[in-house]
Formats: structure tokens, C-alpha cells, sequence
């Protein structure tokens, strides 16, 4: 019965997040009813469990997400992210249209600009070239998903984006984890992807295939007026991966930090200070890069437009990190009840290869899919497992980094289902539908979630991180 009732639980939460109501409300609803059939009572589960599981994550990510969100939200307005990208687009040429929103979309992202901004700001300069060189409109969701929701986003290493962020929490280790792993994952990842792509365009092209006749969010020509020099865009992303690296790697945290606090008994302070270094060194970054995309771009806003970006940018993390959070309370409510424990015991009963790299890719990719989150679907199953897979990994000489890096690629896996909020969001923002464009979407899905796979195989073979 208890399993029954988990089961139907992630059904219901995964067929509501679907139909596109928010998992903040309907999330405790269906962590509540798989509590109430496994005879937890129904009030403390809620309140002492679920909202205390969720508010330790907000604890700890709140501010990445707010920090990043701003960031974007200037980078947005500034028109410092368009520059970038139409930079790109143009100096790349029709030619290489799909290769030069790929990179456009890499380079944003990898640079800290949000996920969703990247898509904002690549698609008016993304369709005016694939309008140009005929190429089929149904190709750009692909294209925008191949360079921002993938490689840059939590394969290569020292990605600022939160799915790189979050194992530090749990394994000690930095954004930088595992770098030749993250290379040759990200890197393969990117090469298939573009060959699949200019196999998809040249079949167009082949069977008479043109841009179309499209009438539903097609950009204007006023998109790339006045914006500003590329070689002056580039430098809050610059800075944010450069300070990202200083305060990461060359700056010397002092290891008492946290003492003082921990003495006054304070509710969820971190363990060390290794466990939220790269916390600390994003949140700087971060700053650093707002700071310098407002003294760029500050007279391109326009009256009042500095506080509506940095307004629009934190309150829109608001929805996000409840989103996630509202998950991982769920996830946690999950773990609690009895028949979770034979899944946990079948999850961990993957032994393939002889370490927990397997059971943790299996584990992290599913609960992305059935989240439709990455952030989300990996923090529940760091939060529940991540223990016992660094136990594991201890106990034959593994080191937390491969575990980092699996764990930040697998999530960006099967969390891009049709019901997956970015999915959604860049179908819309291009005008089309899943039906135009969702093939080639979880094409990049299932090249990504593959690449997880190479990577745990290189490392067997190897041991080279």
C-alpha cells in the first residue's frame, strides 16, 4: 500500500506539472496524500517535514538564484546580452546558422546569464538568420536547447548555473570538479548534437524545406538597433567566470569562518567551509558582474529601467527557487515513508561497474524527469543518497569529484520532458509547438543523458577526473 501510494503520488504531481499548474501548491498536496496512505500524520508531516526540508534549500540557494536572476535581468535590458549574441549570429553568417546560435547560447550561459534570458535574447537574432538562409524556423528550439540547456549548463567545468552549484553542497567539492570528465562529456555532447542538427537541416533542404510562413512571435528588424559594442557586452560575463575562478581556486577561505556561528547553535549552518565555497565565490562573482553591467549599460535603460531590472530580476526568483524548493520538500516527504525504502534499496542496488555511478545517474536523471526540474530532481536525490554514494565511493578510493560531475550532468537529462518549465517557456517564446519542435529537443535530451554514460566509462577505464 505505502508503495502504491508513492507511486501514485509521482503520477499525480508529474500529470498536474504537466497540465501546468504549479508544483508550490500542488507538490505538498501530493507528498500529503502518499504521507496520509503510509499512516503519517497528515499536520506535522507538512509543516515540521515538507516546509523544513524546503526552507534548508532556500537557506542555501536562495541567493544564487536571486543573484543570477538579476544578473540576467540586467544583462536583458542593457541590451548587453543581445550584443553578445547577435555578435555571434553576424560573424558567423548564414552559413553556419545553427553553429552560430549554439555558440551564442554557450557562450551566455556559460558566462552566468540565466537559461531563460539566453532564450530571450538569442531567438530575435536566431530567426532573422534562419529567415535568411531558409533554414526550417521548427530547427531554432533544437538549436537555443543544444547551447544553453546542455554542455554549458553542467558538463564543463566552472559553469556558474545552479545544476554545477548544488553538489558542492553535498560532496564538498567546487564547480570545477572533475574537469577532464566534464570536458570530453560536454564536448561529445556538443559535437553529436550539431551533427544531428545539420542532418536535420540538410533533410529539409533536401526535400524543399524552407523557413516557412510564420506568424506568431516573428522579430523585428529593431531588435539590433543601437546596441551595444560585443567587445563591451562580453565583460560582465568576463568577470563573473574570472572572479568565479579567483574566489574558487586562487583565494584562501579561512577554515574558522563558520566557528563562531556554529557556537551559537545556529539552525543550518554549514558543516565546513569547503561545503559552501563555491557559494560564496558565485555569490561574489555575481555581484561583481551586476555591478559592472549597470556602470555599461546604465544609460541604456530607460527611465526607471534600473529598478525595474533589478525588481523584475529578484522578484522572479521568487518563483523559481519556490518551484524548486516546494520539489525537494516533496522528495523528502517521499523519502520518509516506509515504502520508499525498497526503491531506495533497488536504486542502490545498482552496481554496475562496482561504484555508485551508475545508481546515482539512474537515480538523479528519473527524479529530473518525473520533477521536470533539474535543480529540483537532482537536489531530492543528493538530499536523500548523497551520503551513502560518497560512503561508497570512500570505501573504494573514489573521489567526490566524478560523483559531483555525474550527478550535475544527469540532471539535465530527462528533466527536459514536454512538461519541463524551460521546454515550455522556449517552444512559446518561438512561436511553436511540441509538435513542431519537441522531436529535436529530446533528441539533445537523449545525446545528453548518453553522454553521462561515456563519462562514467571513461572514468572506470581511466580514473583520470
Amino acid at each position: 500500500m505505502e508503495v502504491i501510494g508513492i507511486i501514485l503520488s509521482l503520477f499525480l504531481l508529474m500529470f498536474f506539472a504537466y497540465r501546468g499548474f504549479s508544483v508550490i501548491l500542488f507538490a505538498p498536496v501530493f507528498a500529503l496524500l502518499a504521507a496520509t496512505m503510509s499512516g503519517l500524520p497528515l499536520m506535522p508531516a507538512y509543516t515540521e517535514l515538507f516546509m523544513g526540508k524546503a526552507v534548508t534549500y532556500i537557506k542555501s540557494f536562495f541567493p544564487v538564484f536571486m543573484l543570477g536572476a538579476v544578473f540576467g535581468k540586467v544583462m536583458e535590458d542593457t541590451g548587453l546580452a543581445k550584443s553578445v549574441a547577435h555578435a555571434i549570429i553576424k560573424g558567423l553568417g548564414k552559413e553556419r546558422a545553427i553553429l552560430a546560435v549554439v555558440l551564442s547560447g554557450a557562450v551566455l550561459t556559460y558566462g552566468g546569464v540565466s537559461l531563460f534570458v539566453v532564450v530571450f535574447a538569442v531567438y530575435p537574432f536566431a530567426a532573422a538568420l534562419f529567415r535568411e538562409a531558409d533554414i526550417p524556423k521548427r530547427l531554432i528550439p533544437g538549436s537555443i536547447a543544444l547551447g544553453a540547456f546542455t554542455f554549458t549548463m553542467d558538463s564543463f567545468p566552472g559553469t556558474p548555473q545552479i545544476q554545477n552549484i548544488i553538489p558542492t553542497n553535498f560532496f564538498g567539492t567546487n564547480i570545477y570538479a572533475a574537469p577532464v570528465s566534464g570536458l570530453l562529456g560536454g564536448t561529445a555532447i556538443f559535437i553529436l548534437g550539431m551533427l544531428w542538427l545539420e542532418r536535420r537541416r540538410k533533410t529539409a533542404q533536401a526535400a524543399g524545406e524552407g523557413y516557412g510562413n510564420h506568424t506568431v512571435n516573428e522579430p523585428e528588424h529593431k531588435d539590433e538597433i543601437n546596441l551595444p559594442a560585443w567587445y563591451v557586452a562580453v565583460l560582465p560575463l568576463l568577470t563573473v567566470l574570472v572572479v568565479n575562478f579567483i574566489m574558487t581556486r586562487v583565494f584562501t577561505w579561512d577554515p574558522s569562518l563558520l566557528a563562531p556561528f556554529q557556537a551559537m547553535k545556529l539552525p543550518l549552518v554549514a558543516p565546513a567551509v569547503k561545503n559552501v565555497i563555491s557559494i560564496w565565490a558565485l555569490i561574489i562573482a555575481l555581484v561583481c558582474g551586476i555591478l559592472l553591467a549597470i556602470a555599461l549599460g546604465f544609460n541604456r535603460l530607460p527611465t526607471g529601467g534600473l529598478a525595474k531590472a533589478l525588481n523584475a530580476g529578484a522578484i522572479g526568483s521568487l518563483l523559481a527557487i519556490m518551484n524548486t524548493a516546494s520539489e525537494v520538500g516533496y522528495g523528502n516527504v517521499i523519502a520518509s515513508l516506509p515504502g520508499f525504502k525498497s526503491i531506495s534499496s533497488a536504486l542502490m542496488s545498482i552496481k554496475i561497474g562496482g561504484s555508485p555511478l551508475v545508481s546515482e545517474a539512474v537515480t538523479v536523471n528519473v527524479l529530473a524527469g518525473i520533477t521536470g526540474s533539474a535543480s529540483g530532481g537532482m537536489s531530492i536525490a543528493l538530499d536523500l543518497m548523497a551520503k551513502d554514494w560518497l560512503a561508497w565511493a570512500n570505501s573504494i578510493g573514489m573521489s567526490p569529484e566524478i560523483l559531483h560531475r555525474v550527478a550535475s550532468m544527469a540532471s539535465g537529462g530527462m528533466d527536459t520532458l514536454p512538461h519541463n518549465g524551460a521546454v515550455i517557456t522556449l517552444l512559446a517564446v518561438c512561436g511553436l509547438t511540441h509538435k513542431d519542435s519537441y522531436g529535436d529537443i529530446f533528441v539533445m535530451t537523449v545525446i545528453k543523458t548518453s553522454m553521462v554514460f561515456l563519462v562514467i566509462l571513461f572514468h572506470s577505464l581511466t580514473r583520470i577526473l
